[in-house]
C-alpha cells in the first residue's frame, strides 16, 4: 500500500481519501462524507432526496461530512447541518491493487429516528474492517426534517424522506462501491435500534428491491412500536407559536422555521420512550405517491410474502430497557407504560384494567418482581422481535439466525455510558462496543475478555456478510450456529461464553401472546 493519499474517481468526480490504521495494526483506506443526494434544502426540504450532482477537481474525502442538525447523543452539543446527505467508505484495497471484489457492510445508525450519524468518532471501521470486508456507514435525515409527514397529497410530503435517503444511499452504493473493491452483489445491510427499524422496513419496501442481499438486524425491527410514526404538523406549528387548522398553513410556518427552531421544537415535543406511548417521528404508511417507501402495514407485507427476501440475523440484548437511565433514576414500574399504544386499548375499558392486572400480576409478583428493566425490554423489543422471526418463517424462505447478547464487559458501550456497570444484564446498544471503534474506547488487552468477545462478535457478522451464515464451520468459533425452524426458535447466546439454545424468554413471550389477544388491532400479531 502507498502512504501517498488515495485517488478514486466515481461518478460524480475525484475522491482523496486518507489512510487508518485497523485494530490489528494493518493500513486502510478511508473516505469520509461522500455526498450521495443534494442539499436537501429550499424547495427539497422534507421531500424524497435527489441524487447528488458532480464536482469538478478533486474533493477532500479525508475530513467528516456533517452530521444532520442534532443534538448529540453523548456530547450533547447541538449542531450540524440540514446539507447531511453524505456517507462514509473503508476498504483494504482499491482496484489499481487487486480486482478482488469484497462483502459489503453498509451500517444504518440509530438514535430513535431523532439524533445519531455516520461519525467514525462513534462508529469506526477498525474492528470490522480487519476480515477484509468493505464498510459504509451512511447519514439519513432525522426529527422533523426526516419524518414531517402530511395527508394532504397536494402538499407533496408523504413522509419517510429519512428512510428515502437510506435507499438513495443504497442505489449509490450499488453504483459506485465497485470503484472501492466492494462487490455490489453482496451487500449486507445492519443497523442498530432505529437502525434496525430502518433496515427492517428496507426489506418491505419496494423502492430497495435488490439494492442488498443480507440483513443483520440489532435491537429493532418493522414491529418494534417504538419505530412509528405520526402525522404532528399542526402540532408542530403550535410549538413554533402558530395556531392553525390546516397542513397547508402548518406547513407554511414549518418550512419559514430554522434549522435551530425546529430542532427545539422537536426537542420540547420529546415523548417518553415507554410501549404506551406513540412517539412523534418515524415510519409512516404513506398515501400512494411516485416517491413512496411504504405504502401498508408491515405486519400486512410479511403475511403477503411480497417482499425483499434475503438471509436474516437478528437479535437483542437481555436488558434493552436499561438505557431508560438516560432519563434519570429507576422508576417504579408501572404497568399503564407496558400496554403498546397500538394495541387501541381504551383506558379505563374492562380490557385495559385486564391488561394492566395481568402485567402488574406477571413482572411485579414472583420471580420477576426484582427486575426493573424487565417488562419493557419485552413490551418495546423482544416481543416485536419474536414475531417478526416467526412471521418471517412462513414466507422468507431464507435462514434467519436469532442471537441474545447477555455479556457484561467493560466495551458494553451503553451501559458504561450510564454508569451502569454494576447492574446486571446487556443494555441497549451495548454490542457496538464490541464491533466499532469509538473516542470512548479504552485500550483492549490482547487476550482479555473485551478482545475476546471483540473477535467473536466481528467474524459472525463479518461471515454473515460474507456466507450468509455466521457460522458456516467450526474453524473460528468452534460452534455451529443454526438458523431457526417452525418448531424450534434455536438461538446463540452470546455471553462470555458462547452457547446454544431454544426458545428464548419462552415465559415471557407466551404471557405477550395472551396480552395481545385482548386487542382486536393486534391480536394476531404474535403467531
Amino acid at each position: 500500500m502507498s502512504q501517498n493519499p488515495p485517488i478514486v474517481e466515481i461518478s460524480q468526480g475525484k475522491l482523496k481519501g486518507a489512510i487508518w490504521k485497523d485494530y490489528d495494526g494493518n493500513d486502510f483506506y478511508t473516505f469520509l462524507g461522500i455526498p450521495y443526494g443534494k442539499p436537501p434544502v429550499g424547495e427539497l426540504r422534507f421531500k424524497a432526496p435527489v441524487i447528488a450532482e458532480a464536482w469538478k477537481g478533486i474533493r477532500d474525502a479525508s475530513v467528516e461530512g456533517s452530521r444532520c442538525f442534532s443534538r448529540h447523543e453523548r456530547t450533547g452539543e447541538i449542531g450540524g447541518s440540514e446539507d447531511c446527505l453524505n456517507l462514509n467508505i473503508y476498504t483494504k484495497t482499491l482496484p489499481h491493487e487487486s480486482n478482488q471484489l469484497r462483502p459489503v457492510m453498509v451500517y444504518i445508525h440509530g438514535g430513535g429516528f431523532t439524533s445519531g450519524s455516520n461519525s467514525p468518532k462513534m462508529y469506526g471501521p477498525e474492528l470490522l474492517i480487519t476480515e477484509d470486508v468493505v464498510m459504509v456507514a451512511i447519514n439519513y435525515r432525522i426529527g422533523i426534517f426526516g419524518f414531517l409527514c402530511l395527508k394532504d397529497p397536494s402538499l407533496e410530503i408523504p413522509g419517510n424522506a429519512g428512510l428515502k435517503d437510506q435507499v438513495l444511499a443504497l442505489r449509490w452504493i450499488r453504483e459506485n462501491i465497485e470503484k472501492f473493491n466492494g462487490d455490489p452483489n453482496n451487500i449486507t445491510i445492519f443497523g442498530n435500534s432505529a437502525g434496525a427499524v430502518s433496515a427492517s422496513y428496507l426489506m418491505l419496501s419496494p423502492t430497495a428491491i435488490g439494492l442488498f442481499h443480507k440483513v443483520i438486524l440489532q435491537s429493532g425491527c418493522a414491529l418494534n412500536f417504538y419505530g412509528d410514526g405520526n402525522w404532528v404538523a399542526l402540532k408542530i406549528a403550535k410549538f413554533l407559536g402558530e395556531e392553525v387548522e390546516s397542513e397547508e398553513k402548518a406547513l407554511q410556518v414549518i418550512k419559514n422555521a430554522s434549522m435551530e427552531e425546529l430542532n427545539e421544537v422537536r426537542e420540547k415535543m420529546s415523548v417518553d420512550f415507554k410501549a404506551s406511548t406513540h412517539r412523534h417521528f418515524g415510519a409512516v404508511i404513506e398515501y400512494p405517491n411516485s416517491s413512496a417507501f411504504l405504502t401498508k402495514h408491515p405486519l400486512e407485507i410479511i403475511q403477503s410474502g411480497v417482499y425483499n427476501k434475503v438471509p436474516m440475523m437478528i437479535g437483542y440484548n437481555t436488558r434493552e430497557a436499561m438505557l431508560m437511565l438516560g432519563e434519570g433514576p429507576v422508576k417504579e414500574v408501572n404497568p399503564e407504560d407496558q400496554i403498546p399504544w397500538q394495541m387501541g386499548l381504551e383506558k379505563g375499558s374492562k380490557a385495559w384494567e385486564t391488561v394492566c392486572d395481568k402485567i402488574r400480576d406477571f413482572y411485579l409478583k414472583g420471580k420477576n418482581k426484582s427486575d426493573p428493566f424487565l417488562p419493557a425490554t419485552d413490551a418495546l423489543f423482544i416481543t416485536g422481535i419474536i414475531a417478526t422471526i416467526k412471521h418471517h418463517l412462513v414466507n422468507l424462505g431464507k435462514p434467519i439466525f436469532l442471537y441474545r447478547m447477555s455479556l457484561e464487559a467493560r466495551l458494553n458501550l451503553l451501559k458504561v455510558l450510564l454508569k451502569a456497570e454494576k447492574l446486571p444484564g446487556a443494555c441497549h446498544a451495548d454490542e457496538l462496543g464490541y464491533l466499532f471503534k469509538s473516542d470512548q474506547m479504552t485500550n483492549v488487552e490482547a487476550g482479555s475478555i473485551e478482545d475476546l468477545s471483540i473477535r467473536r462478535f466481528v467474524k459472525l457478522w463479518t461471515n454473515f456478510a460474507k456466507y450468509g451464515n455466521p457460522t458456516p464451520d467450526k474453524k473460528h468459533v468452534n460452534i455451529i450456529w443454526k438458523p431457526v425452524e417452525e418448531d424450534k426458535i434455536h438461538f446463540l447466546n452470546i455471553g462470555k461464553v458462547l452457547a446454544l439454545g431454544e426458545d428464548p424468554e419462552k415465559e415471557r413471550m407466551e404471557f405477550w401472546k395472551e396480552i395481545f389477544q385482548y386487542s382486536p388491532v393486534t391480536e394476531k400479531l404474535l403467531p
